[in-house]
């Protein structure tokens, strides 16, 4: 029977540092892409991102044709977002800031670390440009996070401007673009006096669907058994307390 060889290995620290300074590095880069509003130009290499990546595999699929290749305009994209997803795809690790927290092109472990962030840093997160461009996708694991630290009159106010952004460039109602997101906003942890104030605003400019405020009122009328239970009236880390909230689930600990 063969020995099985030796397995040699490098050390991490140095293999890490060589791999980021490719980071947007020209040298060898055989891909660029013109990101965000202020059309920065990022050098990539196809190889590392294609074998790093879902998203980028599929996006650079086809190989490129003679000549200098085009680059991949990505304009929804911050930069700096954009940026920190490459480092991360390069180096398998990179420092995260509250302005680069919006875009992670379905990687996983790095989606976890964001959300980690966000629930650690909610009320900054959430005034934030990169906030309010956040894909409805990318919102969704955040509204439905029990850890977020941030009371939940203040995620609505935050859910409004995210959604009246992105109506306006979209050019749709409020309320369609929000429809994705919006079901997982707590109404029921409101204060009858807050809730009343959103039922009159939402009359004003629809955000949430009736049924969906005509749910949390239940929850204040019978204040016992299941309509006061579940997802959607638990409390999470950043909520204020409230008289009714003695009726609810436990508080987050």
């Amino acid at each position: 029977m063969e020995t099985p060889g030796l397995v040699v290995h490098g050390e991490v620290a140095h293999f890490s540092t060589a791999l980021r300074s490719l980071v947007n590095n020209p040298l060898y880069s055989d891909i660029r892409f013109v990101v965000g509003q202020e059309r920065q130009e990022v050098f990539a290499h196809r190889c590392l991102l294609a074998c790093r990546c879902n998203f980028f595999q599929r996006l650079l699929g086809s190989e490129p044709g003679p000549g200098v290749p085009s680059p991949v305009v990505l304009s929804t994209v911050p930069a700096e977002a954009f940026l920190a997803v490459l480092e991360f795809l390069y180096t398998n690790s990179a420092k995260l800031h509250r302005h680069s927290v919006a875009v992670t092109f379905g990687l996983g472990p790095l989606q976890e670390r964001c959300v980690a962030f966000i629930e650690a840093h909610s009320q900054e997160t959430l005034r934030t440009r990169g906030f309010l461009e956040l894909s409805a996708p990318a919102l969704l694991p955040l509204l439905r996070s029990d850890k977020l630290c941030v009371d939940e009159a203040e995620l609505v106010l935050a859910a409004r401007s995210w959604a009246r952004v992105g109506a306006a460039v979209l050019e749709r109602p409020v309320a369609e673009v929000a429809a994705p997101v919006v079901r997982e906003l707590r109404l029921a942890l409101l204060a009858p006096a807050e809730l009343s104030a959103l039922e009159e605003q939402n009359r004003r400019e629809p955000l949430i669907p009736v049924e969906q405020i005509v749910e949390a009122w239940k929850c204040h009328a019978l204040r016992r058994g299941d309509v006061a239970r579940g997802a959607l009236c638990r409390r999470r880390r950043g909520t204020l307390p409230r008289e009714h909230h003695r009726f609810l689930d436990p508080p987050f600990k």
